[in-house]
C-alpha cells in the first residue's frame, strides 16, 4: 500500500511550525509516502520572508536574503520530522504563496496540505490567513488550516 504524500507549508512563523507539530500529533507515519515542506518567496515584496524559527537574529543585512531565510525556515519544520519514518523533501518556491503550494499540491498529487491560519499578515481579522483561505478553496485535496494556539491573558500585577 502505498501511502500520501503531505505538504507542509511555513513562511518562517512560530504558527507554521506549531501546525507542523499539530499535524505530526495525530498523524500516522505508516500512512504517509513523503512529505514536503514548502516555502514561497514572493520576489518583489515590499516586506520580505521573516524567520521567526532562526536558531539566532540575522542582520539587518541577512534579512534582506529572503531566500536563505526561506531555507532556514524549511529546515526547522523538516527538522520536526526527521528520523519520524517518511522521507522529508524541503522545496523553496518562488511567486504567489497561494498559487505555488496550489500547483506544488497538483503535481506532486499531494494528499494534504497542512498550513497555519493567520501566520504572517496585517492582521487576525484582516488576513485570517488569506493565504491558507485561498489554499483551502482551491486546492486538488484536502487541507488542514491550523489555528494558532490562543494566548493567555497575562495576569495584571
Amino acid at each position: 500500500m502505498t501511502g500520501m504524500h503531505v505538504i507542509v507549508t511555513t513562511d518562517g512563523s512560530r504558527q507554521s511550525l506549531q501546525a507542523a507539530r499539530k499535524f505530526k500529533s495525530f498523524a500516522d507515519p505508516d500512512k504517509i509516502s513523503d512529505i514536503s515542506v514548502i516555502a514561497v518567496v514572493r520576489p518583489l515584496a515590499a516586506v520580505g520572508f521573516s524567520d521567526d524559527l532562526a536558531p539566532s537574529k540575522t542582520s539587518k543585512f541577512e534579512a534582506l536574503d529572503f531566500r536563505k531565510a526561506a531555507e532556514s525556515a524549511v529546515a526547522s519544520v523538516a527538522t520536526e520530522f526527521a528520523g519520524w519514518g517518511p522521507p522529508v523533501h524541503k522545496r523553496i518556491r518562488s511567486g504567489s504563496p497561494a498559487n505555488e503550494i496550489i500547483k506544488a499540491a497538483s503535481q506532486i498529487g499531494a494528499g494534504l496540505i497542512v498550513v497555519a491560519s493567520g501566520g504572517r499578515g496585517l492582521s487576525d481579522t484582516v488576513l485570517m490567513g488569506s493565504t491558507a483561505q485561498r489554499i483551502q478553496h482551491y486546492a486538488p485535496c484536502p487541507v488542514l488550516v491550523v489555528r494558532p494556539t490562543p494566548r493567555k491573558p497575562r495576569k495584571k500585577a
